[in-house]
Order: C-alpha cells, then sequence, then structure tokens
C-alpha cells in the first residue's frame, strides 16, 4: 500500500503523525509545490519584520522526513488526480500511483478585481516566497499599500512599517478585522495602529494601479476617487480553497473540499485536510472552511489516523485567532458577532480604554459560545475549555465568567477529576 500526500504543509505534517503512530512501515510520499519544507506560514510576517531568521520557519528538524520513511517531493506540482487508474500526473508527465491519498493543497491567494493588479512591485502575502520577495525591495521602498484589513492584512502592514515603510491599509468593509473580531475589539486594535503611524482606510476598495508611461508604480486609486502613493502594493486579503485537482477528479466540492468526521470524501481512499477542507464546526454545528494553523493540524492528523486504518471521528473545527498588533496581545474563540436581533444570545462586555483592555463573553442558552479579549490574555486557555468541552454554565458561572474569573474548579466534576485525576475511580 502507498500513501500520498499532495500538499506540504501543517496538514501534512498531522498527517504523517497519524499514519506512522499506527503505521510504521509503509512508505510516504509528500508532494510539495514550494521548493522547501514544512514552514511556519504564521511566522512569515516576522520573517518580513526582520524579527525571525529564515530558520526559525521551519517546522521540523532536517532528519524528520527520513527518520519517518517520507519521499519528500518539492516543487513538484499535480496537475491531474486519476481516481479510476489510481496515479497522479505531475507538470512534468511523471505519474506518482496510490493507494490512500490525502488532498491537503491549502488554500490560494484570493486576488480582487483591480485594473492593473498584474505588473511589477505588486506582491502577495501568503507564503515565505513573497515574503522573501519583499525583503528583497523594502530597502527601495518608501510607501506601500496593503489591500485587505483581515488578519494577514495587518500583520503584513505592521512588518513593513517596522522595516522603516510608511505604509497605508485598505480594507472594503467599514472597519478593520471584521471576521475575526467584534466593533469594540476592531476599533481598539484599530486605534493601536493608528497610533503607531499607520494610515487606516475603511469601507473603500482599489480601483486601479496606476503607472507612469515607463510602467513604474505610482500608487492605487481608490473607488472613492482618492488617491495613495506606493512604491509598492501587497495583497494580503486572505485564501480560498485550492480546490481545483479535487473538482476534476469528480470530488464534491463546495467552499472547500467537502469530507465527513473521518475527513473521507467519499471517494474510495481519498481524504482532504487543512485549509481545503470543509469539516465540521464544534460551534456552529455546521459543515465550514476555517483557515486556521492548529485546526490544519488536527484535521490532518485525524485523516492520517483513518487513512491507516484506524478509524477515529474528528472531534471538529474551531475558529480561533491568537495574534498581537504593535505589542497589543489579542484573543478570539467561536462566535463573537452574533445576530443583534437573536434572543437565544447573551453578551456580556468589559472595556477600559485606557489600559486597553477589553473582554466580550457571548453565550448561547446554557453554554459559552465565544469570547474576545484585548491587552489582558491571562486566561484565554481557560475561557477556550468551556468552549471546546461544552460545559454548561449556571447563573453562577457566568457572572464568574463574565467578571473575568474562570477557575477550573468550576468544571464539572467528572471532567475535573478525570483531567487531574486520571486514574482516580
Amino acid at each position: 500500500m502507498a500513501y500520498v500526500i499532495i500538499g506540504n504543509g501543517i496538514a501534512s505534517l498531522g498527517a504523517i503523525d497519524g499514519i506512522r503512530k499506527y503505521d510504521r512501515k509503509t512508505p510516504i510520499t509528500v508532494i510539495g509545490a514550494e521548493n522547501t519544507a514544512a514552514y511556519g506560514k504564521p511566522l512569515t510576517s516576522y520573517l518580513l519584520a526582520g524579527r525571525i531568521s529564515p530558520e526559525r520557519l521551519s517546522m521540523r528538524p532536517d532528519d524528520y522526513y527520513k527518520g519517518k520513511n517520507v519521499n519528500l517531493k518539492l516543487a513538484t506540482y499535480i496537475v491531474k488526480v486519476d481516481l479510476e487508474s489510481r496515479e497522479l500526473q505531475t507538470s512534468e508527465g511523471e505519474r506518482i500511483p496510490f493507494e490512500k491519498l490525502l488532498l491537503a493543497t491549502g488554500g490560494k491567494p484570493y486576488v480582487p478585481q483591480i485594473k492593473g493588479l498584474v505588473g511589477d512591485d505588486v506582491y502577495n502575502f501568503t507564503a515565505a516566497k513573497d515574503a522573501y520577495r519583499l525583503i528583497e525591495s523594502v530597502k527601495d521602498l518608501k510607501r506601500a499599500v496593503v489591500i485587505g484589513g483581515g488578519l494577514i492584512g495587518i500583520k503584513a502592514a505592521e512588518s513593513l512599517y517596522n522595516r522603516g515603510v510608511e505604509v497605508a491599509v485598505v480594507e472594503t468593509r467599514e472597519r478593520i478585522l471584521p471576521l475575526a473580531y467584534d466593533e469594540d475589539a476592531a476599533g481598539l486594535i484599530s486605534r493601536r495602529v493608528e497610533e503607531a503611524g499607520m494610515l487606516v482606510r475603511c469601507g473603500v476598495s482599489g480601483k486601479e494601479i496606476v503607472r507612469d508611461k515607463q510602467g513604474r508604480l505610482r500608487g492605487i486609486l481608490l473607488d472613492d476617487k482618492s488617491f495613495l502613493e506606493a512604491d509598492a502594493i501587497v495583497i494580503a486579503i486572505g485564501v480560498v480553497s485550492n480546490t481545483e485537482l479535487a473538482e476534476q477528479a469528480g470530488i464534491e466540492v463546495d467552499k472547500g473540499v467537502v469530507v465527513d468526521d473521518n475527513m473521507f470524501t467519499g471517494k474510495e481512499g481519498v481524504y482532504a485536510a487543512g485549509d481545503v477542507a470543509q469539516a465540521r464546526d464544534v460551534i456552529f454545528d455546521k459543515d465550514k472552511v476555517v483557515p486556521i494553523w492548529s485546526n490544519a493540524y488536527t484535521q490532518g492528523y485525524y485523516a492520517g489516523r483513518n487513512m491507516a486504518g484506524n478509524k477515529s471521528a474528528y472531534p471538529g473545527t474551531m475558529s480561533m485567532s491568537s495574534i498581537s498588533f504593535f505589542g497589543m496581545p489579542t484573543i478570539s474563540v467561536g462566535e463573537v458577532n452574533p445576530a443583534p436581533d437573536n434572543s437565544e444570545y447573551e453578551i456580556y462586555t468589559f472595556f477600559d480604554e485606557r489600559k486597553h483592555s477589553y473582554r466580550k463573553l457571548v453565550f448561547k442558552k446554557d453554554r459559552l459560545v465565544g469570547y474576545v479579549l484585548v491587552g489582558d490574555i491571562d486566561f484565554a486557555g481557560m475561557y477556550t475549555s468551556f468552549i471546546k468541552f461544552k460545559f454548561k454554565v449556571d447563573a453562577d458561572a457566568r457572572k464568574r465568567l463574565s467578571e473575568g474569573e474562570p477557575d477550573v474548579l468550576m468544571w464539572p466534576d467528572e471532567f475535573f477529576n478525570k483531567a487531574w485525576n486520571p486514574e482516580s475511580k
């Protein structure tokens, strides 16, 4: 039997670990389009900022793949998945047989419809190669415009700012971080970003990239007819699932590749994990694509276990963002923006603008389903446990949680004893 994994990101590492837990001998082939072994994509902004060296990007030691009996094929592009012949075809015409296949193709950059976007001095920001391109150019940059005010965009902007570049952020929606954070938290973060010296433009979109007669970049025209000068345009809106191979192979695709609780696609021997997979979300109780690093590893791990014959249900995806903006720590978990007219939800907030501290807890019926912390994030793990394990919360517990006083003694007795006294009966 041959295991083949398309994609060499964090989901592939999870799959290797999952397979090897139950099958230590059967060869695994991992095929990656990039020319480097798996690395930490969330670290690319720190690489761009000059805060870490390229060596720090690596996720595993050099001997990891050899020790796991993995054949790593880098800079290799798969152009076809043939389910009938059980073969993959590369762009060079090579055919690679498989018996168990994992699609871990991740996401591809979302590219907005802006006139003149293709050309010199326009960059994506989703991979290490993008950071390296910007690092090579940054010494000649005075001004940059970052398109996208989400997590990736703000961190890209911060990294360029730390390199001495004057930065403006353009976000189509009415505020930055519209998906991961609520309005109050986003406002607090936005003020920190602007106080640092960056320009933030919300509620506008890029209309046209402007160049001079020699083709040199001059800036970007926005749809409100304002103009931002720039020596570089960075597209950092995020990614969409890279489902092309799955679609060509006749595998069911919605927002991502549709999988069941075993990460199985419905096609014999074929699984999917990571940013390409549409898996069960434990908060919303429906299948979603949640492009979160930790989820990708866990999905890969459970896919690997199932590929190796150990039938294991993936515990479910949980939306989570934990990141620092100009030294301000933040975390957002679960459902943080429920519809304001939905009476099933109760929301508790605490806001100390002077201390740059914010706390929001979202309850649905008798459970905590989401929270946001800005500034003081010490109890994030405790809040997450209440969401992850779906602990019921009575009125007293709700009050203590809302006042910022979570405690392990609030866990159900059975769960507490299992966690802290595993040998107790």
